[in-house]
């Protein structure tokens, strides 16, 4: 596994998932979240738990593929489906996948653009965060149509808390959690102003209230450590 050494020069542009980022990506976000193995066992548990017999599920910002790939090996009836708008990191998944063994479709695409067939589940994980705001409860809601009756959507996202002090208080504690991970302050700093405008997160408050406005029977959060949730919702 390459070791993400990306922002350890001065940025030059925008954070985007692009070659240089795909080539460290697992390293960077084993080191970047908290709890994150355990966090991908959790929805890989519960996928395992909720789906029929040849279910389907779609993989939102699927990156280079590996919860689909723990799932595919766990469950080789399921119909698995990857979608990620960087093509850097759909090619190393499809490579991760053949090395494994296992069937799971690819695609390079914009997921707001995407034509859904009827699934079972839907997962995403720190992916909706960098969708514009104003487009995203609309996306929720398509995610919602493609779903069947009883279906799941399980997402991880960033959160902000609407207490000022608190939510200082734990990005503060974060970066703590980064350091431990090997980061430096100027690589710390250099992330965030690259991340700028591009990763906007919501409340978890505005998080349960988006997933409920698109037709779900329930929601709630199955995990969070400080400024990190992962939420399970069925239709």
């Amino acid at each position: 596994m390459a070791k993400d050494t990306l922002f350890q020069k001065a940025i030059t542009k925008q954070f985007e998932f692009d070659e240089e980022v795909a080539t460290v990506f697992d390293d960077m976000i084993e080191r970047s979240v908290p709890f994150y193995k355990e966090n991908l066992k959790l929805i890989k548990e519960l996928l395992i738990r909720n789906l029929p017999q040849g279910g389907v599920v779609y993989d939102l910002g699927s990156s280079t593929g590996s919860l689909l790939i723990d799932l595919a090996l766990k469950r080789k009836d399921l119909k698995l489906v990857g979608i990620d708008n960087s093509l850097a990191m759909i090619k190393r998944a499809k490579r991760k996948a053949k090395a494994f063994g296992v069937e799971i479709e690819f695609f390079h695409q914009d997921i707001l653009e995407y034509k859904f067939n009827l699934a079972d589940a839907f997962v995403s994980n720190y992916t909706l965060q960098f969708i514009r705001p104003l487009k995203r409860e609309g996306f929720i809601k398509n995610i919602s149509s493609s779903l069947k009756k009883g279906g799941v959507f399980i997402f991880s996202e960033k959160v902000i808390s609407e207490d000022k002090k608190l939510n200082k208080e734990l990005i503060d504690i974060y970066f703590e959690f980064k350091r431990s991970q090997g980061y430096s302050d100027f690589e710390i700093a250099q992330k965030r102003e690259a991340l700028e405008n591009v990763l906007i997160p919501f409340t978890l408050q505005e998080n349960l209230e988006m997933v409920k406005n698109a037709n779900f029977s329930y929601v709630e959060v199955i995990f969070r450590w400080a400024n990190f949730a992962t939420f399970f919702a069925r239709k």
